[in-house]
């Protein structure tokens, strides 16, 4: 791949995808996005991950943040341990019995045990925002987990997952072994289980495509259904694993599919002692059902594909936290002057129209038609001035930003 670019190209434009990957970002989307592994050295990349986590970080998550399950597993030669080898309750006032317990956390892991810390993206501050941009980077939902292994272990033998994911070298050294897929681009309802026996063969009797030792810097892209598997070296071994919630054509399908219960015909009964596991039977009303769907699927409209689709997955990851009760103080003491921005990682459309329509993950929020080039300017990502918006007197324009903070599309001085 060719050498990063300079400040000022891509590297901006898509800041945290830059720091999964090096080289050319169109170059990995048209060749290797969803298609092909790729390894990224320290060098190429912008700078190494300290700034997002650490082992430090690690021990207090364990020790001081009352961490519950599910957002920790422990496991050992790919066998997962109970929850009730290291949880309990925490004392007076924390009676709640599922709570991480740091003693138990520690002898696990001196035996020889993996730490998976989970849903990193909601718990941890720096991951939380870089997941937040990273899924605006990429367009698709992101969740992020950190493996921590002691030395000479492995915590999961070969496997695949259902979802594309970077691993980011935080901590020590790890070897990686990455194998061709034994069933290309899996879903989500399709794990490697189901296929464990061709799993367990192609990891042992073909050759891998990755067979590389991560330091920390380094970064691994393994598309979903590729097989992999890891052990920590010398030392304690820490990476993220950050995986992208792919979306597919299949979930066009299943919208479009959703979509057919809005026709009549398609929601009449079957007959009267109808068996649907008798293939004859079956063969009696499965052309009609057919020929019903044809006509539906050729008559159905992107706009009402897009509805669904965005109630579906623009929630699937959540904007960038938003601290109420500065919130609430940014909205009583809003003025002329005020700068505001939209809020990061949420997902919005203006609709021209009357009313003009922004539509949001979980509603719409209507405005006049004379507000369009203000409402357009302040959801435009950049900072925005009140007092400065077009087309609207000072008057107005507080009480549309007045709105829009209510609303938490906007937020100020970037919260």
């Amino acid at each position: 791949m060719s050498p990063v670019p300079e400040a000022g190209s891509l590297r901006d434009e898509r800041p945290a995808l830059r720091r999964c990957v090096a080289g050319d970002l169109d170059e990995f989307a048209t060749s290797y996005w969803g298609s092909r592994a790729l390894l990224s050295h320290a060098p190429g990349l912008p700078a190494p991950y300290d700034d997002l986590f650490s082992l430090d970080v690690v021990d207090e998550l364990l020790s001081r943040r009352g961490l519950r399950t599910p957002f920790l597993r422990i496991a050992k030669n790919g066998s997962v341990v109970g929850d009730n080898q290291f949880t309990g309750p925490a004392g007076a006032g924390a009676e709640i019995a599922d709570q991480v317990r740091d003693d138990k956390v520690a002898a696990l892991f001196a035996n020889g045990h993996t730490v998976v810390l989970q849903a990193l993206h909601r718990t941890w501050p720096a991951l939380v925002d870089f997941s937040t941009q990273l899924a605006a980077d990429v367009g698709h939902p992101v969740q992020i987990n950190a493996y921590i292994t002691p030395p000479e272990s492995q915590g999961f033998a070969a496997h695949y997952d259902v979802h594309d994911v970077f691993v980011l070298q935080v901590a020590g050294e790890k070897h990686w072994t990455v194998h061709e897929p034994v069933y290309v681009d899996p879903l989500r309802n399709q794990p490697w289980t189901d296929h464990a026996r061709a799993v367990e063969a192609a990891a042992r009797d073909t050759a891998p495509v990755i067979d590389e030792v991560l330091r920390p810097g380094d970064a691994l892209y393994v598309p979903r259904g590729f097989l992999h598997s890891a052990k920590a070296l010398g030392g304690v071994s820490a990476h993220l694993t950050v995986g992208l919630h792919t979306m597919t054509r299949y979930l066009l399908v299943q919208e479009l599919a959703a979509l057919a219960a809005n026709q009549a015909s398609l929601r009449t009964a079957l007959p009267l002692g109808f068996d649907p596991g008798d293939p004859e039977q079956l063969a009696r009303v499965l052309p009609e059902v057919v020929e019903l769907f044809t006509q539906h699927l050729q008559s159905a409209t992107t706009d009402a594909l897009a509805e669904r689709l965005r109630r579906r997955t623009w929630s699937s990851n959540r904007p960038a936290p938003l601290a109420p009760l500065a919130h609430a103080a940014a909205i009583a003491s809003l003025a002329v002057g005020t700068t505001v921005r939209l809020r990061a990682g949420l997902r919005c459309r203006l609709v021209p129209g009357d009313p003009l329509v922004l539509q949001l993950p979980d509603r719409t929020i209507t405005f006049p038609p004379s507000t369009k080039a203000a409402v357009e300017q302040l959801i435009s990502g950049a900072d925005c001035k009140v007092g400065e918006l077009p087309g609207l007197d000072d008057s107005d324009q507080l009480v549309l930003v007045r709105r829009l903070l209510t609303e938490a599309v906007l937020v100020t001085d970037h919260r």
